[in-house]
């Protein structure tokens, strides 16, 4: 497919998920075939457990994750004594998880294994760097659930996003679901000189004036705002928010006469738990939302069947996403997809 050639030049890619059994483990084994049959040199973990036969929620099958000849995995000692392929052992992490310590292999003879990886953001970034040094062309890391803090761009370079029937039966809501977080991802950035201000401030709720300095507000918090906090603009109109944003904060904006100056500031579209109407009324009263650091989409994949036994048409959902959001839309199982643009 057309994107894998994007992700070439990536250094470490997130595949992620709106909903558990949107795709990801099929489009991790595409995009794990595809790398084997380019020659590029690749890492794989997992920043929970991925790979199991058997969905632990639903109990039904799953895809079990596929490695090939030379690539690096890290799992947890628990998972590594249940692979399915041959390895050596090249490093024991000291740092100890649920399921033991973590394990770094070198496949020798391709096959099956679970990937239980880190479970801190922090760790994977570490990870990451390490094989860097270690001359790994590309780490891939299997997101859980739909947590989309592992595609934060300050956790790797490029994200796969997989949508499928499993958030919404309703072709629809499945496509306006889908919409509103490819938006969120694709939040204009702020300009480089208010990014090298902004990355180094404390936690709360900060201000630029119009010399570009930023000003601490006090508030350690952006759930700690009241309804009657009307200083926010005492140093001007550009906010910014370096911990979650919910709708309770876009709320307050809206409601304040300056909404229409006003530009809310986050560190990147992972840091967002706010919902669609919210966010639509904030920006149709003048309000502007943007991110220190924008993650960069290589794909859109859809998985167009659910656990609960229903499913969309696959052409016509990919069709509908496409026109949606106008970029390509992909069923990794489809022979024909292979075609699309």
């Amino acid at each position: 497919m057309p994107f894998m050639e994007k992700i070439r030049g990536c250094r470490s890619l997130s595949i992620v998920g709106l909903e558990k059994n949107t795709g990801k483990t099929v489009s991790l084994n595409y995009v794990l075939g595809r790398l084997a049959e380019m020659g590029i040199s690749t890492a794989v973990t997992s920043i929970g457990v991925d790979g199991e036969q058997t969905d632990s929620v639903y109990a039904t099958a799953k895809p079990e994750v596929r490695l090939y000849e030379g690539m690096r995995f890290i799992t947890s000692e628990r998972h590594y004594r249940m692979r399915r392929l041959v390895s050596e052992i090249e490093w024991i992490d000291k740092r100890r998880t649920a399921l033991g310590r973590l394990v770094t292999a070198r496949v020798l003879s391709g096959g099956m294994a679970l990937l239980s990886g880190a479970a801190a953001t922090g760790i994977l970034r570490e990870q990451i760097e390490e094989q860097k040094r270690d001359g790994v062309e590309l780490t891939v890391v299997d997101g859980a659930l739909s947590r989309l803090s592992l595609a934060s761009p300050t956790v790797t370079d490029a994200m796969i996003l997989a949508t499928g029937a499993a958030v919404s039966p309703n072709l629809q809501q499945l496509v306006s679901k889908t919409r509103f977080v490819v938006r969120m991802i694709g939040l204009d950035e702020v300009t480089e000189k208010e990014r090298e201000t902004l990355s180094g401030v404390g936690n709360g709720l900060w201000a630029l004036d119009g010399e570009g300095v930023a000003h601490d507000l006090g508030v350690r918090s952006v759930f700690m705002l009241s309804g009657a906090n009307n200083d926010l603009y005492r140093y001007g109109t550009r906010l910014f928010a370096s911990g979650a944003v919910s709708d309770r904060l876009l709320k307050m904006l809206a409601a304040k006469e300056e909404v229409k100056e006003t530009t809310l500031i986050v560190r990147d579209f992972t840091k967002l738990f706010i919902t669609p109407e919210v966010y639509a009324d904030y920006t149709k009263r003048g309000g502007e939302l943007k991110v220190l650091q924008r993650s960069r989409l290589i794909a859109l994949t859809l998985n167009p069947t659910s656990p609960h036994g229903y499913a969309v048409d696959s052409e016509k959902a990919c069709g509908a996403l496409e026109e949606a959001l106008g970029m390509p839309v992909y069923d990794v199982r489809r022979e024909n997809c292979m075609k699309r643009p």
